[in-house]
């Protein structure tokens, strides 16, 4: 290993209806990372699944388009390669994908760069696709004695009587009608009569083939961040309180939104069976890295998992770097323990032969 700066991709963008925030998220990383110990190489993906690569402060800026399989110096061609033979960027030692949704944070990109032998930040390519998906993680953490709000599934193409399904499983409005894989509250819509529920699900499956019916759960929004591989750590928990009828797009990213109060006024044992249930769910979902838990913790002192980001909102002020913020890692050092747990655990897993 020679002494200069790490090489560190980082990823963002993407195909997924989450580009934006994956953009706002990707540029703060870039900014925030220390050049004295970093050399760090933009990867740009477009909403067409395109390739913009910049080359490093000591190479050429030149931009290129890299489409998969467009040019035979493509970051990953169709026919094979790899991003360590991109010849305009040298070797990578570490990628950090700061990917929202599908085709980034759903496992394929991890798939990808396991392939090719990268170190890359966060969960691994089983954490990725389970968190992504809200009906099967439900019953990873279901099996292991954690509360989440009742829901039915629903598929496109099968043969279903929604209403009768729905009280069968004693679901009723208020509910929420979810796409099963996406994020950032796109697709999703708060059912306040039954009659909204065409609607509701005409929306969801424009996004997804599969879609969730939850029951609305009553009680204080919290979340906790947790940092780490097999042993992680988990932030103060912080409160959000959401400045409109329920947390949808416009109230998680524009401004005044939401409000978050970190740490959340909580009593001990609230605060310790957040932090204990955060690290669970993240162990029992083979996450690495990072994730950000999202709680509801109801009048009666319930805590009730709402779901799992793996790759959460990255900027400064997003919730989960304000979380360890508040927990005494700052976003700089976070950023740092994220790359050195992605060389751990690459490491790791080349002492094992499949």
């Amino acid at each position: 290993m020679t002494n200069r700066p790490l090489r560190v991709a980082v990823l963002f963008g993407g195909r997924s209806s989450e580009h934006d925030i994956s953009v706002a998220s990707g540029e703060a990383v870039v900014a925030a990372l220390d050049p004295e110990r970093y050399d760090v190489v933009r990867v740009e993906i477009d909403r067409t699944g395109a390739w913009q690569l910049e080359s490093p402060a000591d190479e050429p800026r030149e931009r290129l388009a890299l489409a998969p399989g467009e040019d035979s110096n493509a970051v990953i061609p169709r026919a094979g390669g790899s991003l360590t033979q991109a010849r305009s960027i040298g070797p990578i030692d570490v990628v950090l994908p700061i990917l929202h949704g599908p085709f980034g944070e759903d496992g394929t990109v991890q798939g990808m760069l396991e392939m090719v032998g990268l170190p890359y930040v966060g969960s691994g390519v089983m954490g990725a696709a389970l968190t992504m998906d809200k009906d099967l993680v439900k019953r990873v953490l279901r099996d292991v004695g954690i509360d989440t709000a009742p829901s039915v599934t629903f598929r496109s193409k099968a043969e279903h009587d929604h209403e009768a399904e729905l009280a069968a499983a004693g679901i009723a409005p208020p509910c929420f009608v979810k796409p099963a894989r996406l994020g950032s509250s796109v697709g999703i819509s708060k059912v306040r009569t039954i009659d909204e529920l065409p609607a509701a699900l005409e929306l969801a499956f424009r996004h997804d083939w599969k879609v969730l019916v939850e029951q609305m759960v009553v009680g204080r929004e919290v979340e906790c961040g947790v940092l780490g591989n097999d042993d992680p750590i988990v932030s103060v928990p912080g409160e959000l309180t959401v400045n409109a009828d329920w947390y949808d797009f416009d109230a998680k990213y524009l401004p005044g939104g939401m409000d978050l109060t970190v740490p959340a006024d909580l009593d001990l044992v609230t605060t310790e069976e957040l932090q204990r249930t955060s690290k669970l769910a993240f162990q029992v979902c083979e996450c690495a890295g990072m994730a950000r838990i999202d709680f509801f913790v109801t009048e009666d002192g319930a805590v009730v998992v709402n779901e799992i980001n793996a790759i959460p909102g990255f900027t400064s002020t997003s919730v989960y770097s304000r979380l360890f913020e508040a927990s005494g890692i700052g976003y700089g050092e976070l950023l740092d323990r994220l790359i050195a747990l992605a060389l751990e655990r690459h490491r790791e897993a080349r002492g094992y032969q499949y």
